[in-house]
């Protein structure tokens, strides 16, 4: 069976990218609680629109499962190889702590466009939960 490249999965979340594939592939017009999504995947770059705008890049490729976003908080498990930087489109100039498998990875602040990046070693294709949380 073929891996769908973005999916809902239980819980009404979203599921998306394949680390494994060897050439870049795409989804787009993937409808989703009222909105289009688009995803670009494969072994070097798992990247994430919607409605045309930026939400989520990994460097290298990741398969994400779980994700979901209410405005102050986003959460989801992260599958890839190696060190992988993950960006995310939030607020603009705004302060989140940032957690990966329960731990404090820091406070990062947002820069004008609201671009987020931080590190996760996803080594041997482990799975990692990750949650950013706005600071109140």
């Amino acid at each position: 069976m073929e891996k769908e490249l973005i999916r809902v999965e239980d819980g009404n979340t979203l599921g998306f990218g394949d680390f494994s594939l060897p050439v870049k592939t795409k989804k787009k017009d993937f409808e989703f609680d009222g909105d289009l999504y688009k995803v670009k995947t494969f072994s070097g770059i798992t990247r994430l629109e919607r409605n045309g705008l930026f939400v989520y890049e990994s460097l290298p490729g990741t398969s994400v499962t779980h994700f979901e976003s209410d405005g102050t908080v986003v959460t989801f498990e992260v599958t890839g190889i190696g060190d992988t930087s993950i960006t995310l489109e939030l607020e603009s100039e705004t302060d989140y702590d940032v957690f990966v498998d329960g731990s404090y990875i820091g406070d990062i602040f947002t820069n004008l466009g609201g671009k987020l990046t931080f590190s996760a070693d996803l080594g041997g294709g482990k799975k990692a939960a990750v949650k950013v949380a706005k600071k109140q």
